[in-house]
């Protein structure tokens, strides 16, 4: 007699439960639906356009199937993968009494085939194996994301629209010393006050005036540059009033905690209270693997190597980190991080940019214990309270 599978176990459990099980695969232009409905025999596969209160008709009628067959229906959960959607489903679905959740895509294990089929049908039957699994209680089938709330979500946007606005004004610094390197003209700097009318003075190694297109280009992306530079400046001058208003909130007391840090400024403060220290984290480990700060080893047999860093984390806390660690050794000279960064790479100065990431990851978690339990770094000298 052959054994039953994995799914058919879990079928056996979940029919047991009462729960009516269901997939999405998203796109921009129609949802997938794959369900698991106690007492059907067939798993029911629907395609509907992209329409919140379609889903819910259809996980209503898949219930009242199921209570026809003598099935009653206890628990409705549904999962789908994290993307260009968001959270805002997740959100809908539970103000509605459906327990939702939402798969990390990445934590999916798909064939290794060189050529394998992909459809939407065979993603759902991915996405159903490895919910199941991940409902029987086997927590390494899939990764969940945390869903936030609409207002935790929201105060991260100021951040990533600053990083965005930052990103595109040397954009357009660059195209433009470009521009002028083109025709010959070194050492103008375009970010001055003046360069609009010093522009108009301008000439080419040959003695020749600006073209005119060349000089109107300029003009507008300089322009554009100082519109980017203004909106940058309104989101840091709004965020200095938020926590302003509200300075007992606690992300803010956060905000305020670190930036009395020497060496860690108001934005990286913000940046990384919103990004990773108000999260429930469960502990150091879990706080250096969220910031994409751990090693990924390749160990095999008697084979031990190390392929560097496993970009797995949250990026911008990752940039965000390196960047506060050089950061860090030249306002934190005498601190112990500092002290133990020093003596590590000084018979070894190759290694400095490898040991930063160590110890980018040693001072999020001093960070994150400074916030969460108010545990100083050795050694670390903070501003006097404001």
């Amino acid at each position: 007699m052959r054994k039953p599978n994995d799914l058919s176990r879990s079928l056996t459990v979940l029919k047991e439960d009462m729960t009516l099980i269901a997939v999405i695969e998203m796109s921009q232009s129609s949802w997938l639906i794959a369900g698991i409905v106690p007492g059907i025999e067939r798993h029911p596969l629907k395609k509907l356009a992209v329409d919140e209160s379609a889903l819910l008709k259809l996980l209503n009628r898949w219930r009242e199937q199921a209570e026809k067959v003598g099935h009653r229906i206890e628990r409705i959960a549904i999962a789908f993968e994290a993307g260009r959607d968001g959270f805002w489903l997740a959100r809908w679905l539970k103000a509605r009494g459906i327990e939702a959740h939402i798969i990390h895509a990445s934590s999916i294990a798909v064939s290794r085939e060189h050529r394998r089929a992909k459809t939407d049908r065979l993603d759902t039957e991915l996405l159903k194996r490895a919910f199941l699994g991940w409902l029987r209680g086997e927590r390494d089938h899939c990764k969940m994301v945390a869903i936030p709330t609409l207002a935790q979500e929201d105060a991260k946007r100021p951040n990533r629209e600053r990083e965005s606005l930052v990103s595109e004004q040397s954009r357009i610094v660059n195209r433009m010393k470009a521009a002028l390197a083109r025709l010959g003209i070194r050492g103008f700097n375009p970010k001055l006050k003046t360069a609009v009318e010093r522009l108009e003075g301008l000439c080419t190694p040959e003695d020749e005036p600006i073209p005119p297109n060349t000089l109107a280009e300029l003009k507008r992306d300089m322009e554009r540059r100082r519109l980017v530079r203004s909106q940058i400046r309104d989101i840091e001058k709004n965020r200095v009033e938020r926590i302003d208003q509200a300075p007992s909130d606690g992300p803010h007391v956060m905000v305020r905690l670190l930036a009395r840090v020497i060496g860690v400024g108001v934005e990286t403060a913000d940046m990384l209270v919103q990004e990773v220290l108000r999260r429930n984290l469960r502990d150091r480990r879990a706080v250096a693997r969220y910031g994409g700060l751990t090693g990924s080893p390749d160990e095999s047999g008697k084979k031990r190597r190390e392929k560097g860093l496993a970009r797995s984390g949250n990026a911008r806390v990752r940039r965000g980190m390196i960047q506060l660690a050089w950061r860090f050794l030249m306002f934190q000279k005498d601190s112990a991080l500092a002290q133990w960064f020093y003596a590590r790479t000084k018979n070894a100065p190759q290694s400095r940019k490898t040991m930063i990431v160590a110890l980018a990851r040693k001072l999020l978690i001093a960070l994150w214990r400074l916030v969460r339990e108010g545990v100083v770094p050795e050694g670390v000298v903070l501003r006097p309270v404001s």
